[in-house]
Order: structure tokens, then C-alpha cells, then sequence
């Protein structure tokens, strides 16, 4: 969630055990999981495709 906020995504809204973050400019909407635990790579490449951004970008952001 930190990487995808740092992308510069706002925490839209939250129902049950997902957060659905938006994005003011480009309107991309990312849904993260909100669980214990490690999320699986599927998971994490579904959520970097919906960032609309490149692996790199976002392994940039993480760090």
C-alpha cells in the first residue's frame, strides 16, 4: 500500500478486506487486498497492472 501511495494513489475508499485506491489525474483504480500475511506474485503483478505503471516504477516505489 506504501508503494502504491507513493505513486501518488489516495486511499478512496474501504469494504470489508479491500482498499480501493484512486489515482487524481489519471483515474486508475487499484484494489489491495487487506490481509494478513504475504500477498501472493499474482496478486502483486494484477496490482502493478492496474497501477498503469512499469515493474521497474513500481519496485522503485517500494524502495
Amino acid at each position: 500500500m506504501k508503494a502504491v501511495e507513493h505513486l501518488g494513489f489516495i486511499l478512496d475508499r474501504q469494504r470489508g478486506s479491500h482498499a480501493f485506491y484512486r489515482h487524481p489525474f489519471t483515474k486508475h483504480i487499484v484494489t489491495i487486498p487487506v490481509h494478513s500475511g504475504d500477498l501472493k506474485r499474482k496478486t502483486i503483478t494484477s496490482i502493478i497492472k492496474q497501477t498503469g505503471c512499469s515493474r521497474e516504477e513500481f519496485l522503485a516505489a517500494v524502495k
